[in-house]
């Protein structure tokens, strides 16, 4: 029997059901007895005989570690932490037991509070180290529950976004070809205009394309689309656009490119690339292309529209040399646009 007049056995027998997270303090401040909870919370050594300051520390609000200091903050919220790691952080209120008030202890009941989470994760809690009547558990479920549906729904998320940029990838892809389709340009143009970045368009369009088609049939047409689609994606650069606008015609958007040689070359090479001979089956298709071109510094503002005119009227140019032929857009040029041949 303690000087309270109350057992501290039986008292404590009490509280481990009651109150799993206690600690039961003798007038000194050292430990009588834990909660099973508490124990957990310190499974090197046992709380008993500790003095509380060596278990807990008092973070609000600051006062000595004396059990007077302690008793007189009784009633109030108190914020404590494990001294040993992980310095798990702890709520509690003090209650003072009766009996002489030099000697007489008191009972510190503790939760955890929002670190509930990570305490039952660092310490292996279960439902049967909590109170009956304790919500704790029922709210980690809660949280639980809420992390899952919220993952869950980021994965969704993921999911609709990926489709999404999936459909506009589609909306703006030439099926045949895997290149851009026509839907592509206008947002290509209007992120250069933004940028004020300089840049070389070209037209290009298959010689005799039509031939192919009437000789050999669709699926031979298909497989040369094809082929000079690979060409093209491997003569350029990642940072170009390479876009079918229909048919047998191509367009390729060039940033940066404003050397007229350096155009002239690029075409030169993509040309020769184009002509060589394409497999089919057992035999291989010969095919050729012409390439106009404008370049967007010779305009005060570029305009895309006109670029687009003018290097049209660079490819007809082309087809009238004899075809497999490359010409850059000048004022000289413009004054044959009427005279142009049909493409094919």
């Amino acid at each position: 029997m303690s000087e309270t007049g109350l057992d501290p056995g039986k008292l404590g027998a009490v509280l481990d059901t009651l109150c799993p997270m206690h600690i039961l303090l003798d007038g000194s401040g050292h430990v009588v007895h834990a909660g099973p909870a508490m124990r957990k919370l310190s499974p090197d050594a046992a709380p008993e005989g500790m003095h509380l300051s060596d278990l807990l520390d008092l973070r609000r609000p600051r006062t000595s570690d004396s059990m007077e200091a302690l008793l007189a903050l009784a009633g109030r919220k108190l914020h404590f932490a494990l001294r040993k790691p992980p310095q798990t952080e702890l709520k509690g209120v003090l209650v003072p037991l009766p009996g002489p008030e030099e000697q007489g202890g008191a009972v510190l009941n503790l939760s955890f509070g929002i670190s509930i989470v990570d305490a039952v994760r660092d310490f292996a809690l279960t439902s049967a180290d909590f109170a009956a009547t304790d919500l704790a558990i029922e709210m980690l479920y809660l949280v639980e529950a809420k992390s899952a549906a919220m993952e869950e729904l980021r994965r969704l998320n993921s999911r609709l976004d990926g489709a999404r940029i999936e459909a506009v990838q589609a909306a703006f892809t030439d099926k045949l070809t895997g290149l851009r389709n026509r839907r592509a340009l206008d947002p290509v143009m209007a992120r250069l205009a933004e940028t004020g970045t300089a840049f070389a368009l070209m037209h290009l369009d298959l010689d005799y394309f039509k031939d192919v088609n009437d000789t050999y049939g669709h699926a031979a047409g298909d497989a040369v689309l094809q082929a000079v689609a690979g060409r093209l994606t491997g003569g350029t650069r990642d940072h170009d656009t390479l876009i079918r606008l229909g048919g047998d015609e191509f367009l390729l958007v060039l940033p940066g490119q404003t050397q007229a040689s350096a155009v002239a070359r690029l075409a030169g090479r993509l040309i020769r690339d184009i002509a060589r001979p394409i497999p089919f089956g057992e035999r291989s298709l010969t095919i050729s292309a012409s390439i106009g071109a404008s370049l967007s510094q010779r305009y005060d503002p570029p305009d895309p529209a006109r670029m687009m005119h003018d290097a049209d009227t660079a490819l007809y140019a082309a087809k009238a040399a004899g075809r497999s032929a490359y010409r850059l857009y000048s004022s000289e040029l413009g004054q044959m646009g009427a005279d142009a041949p049909q493409q094919g």
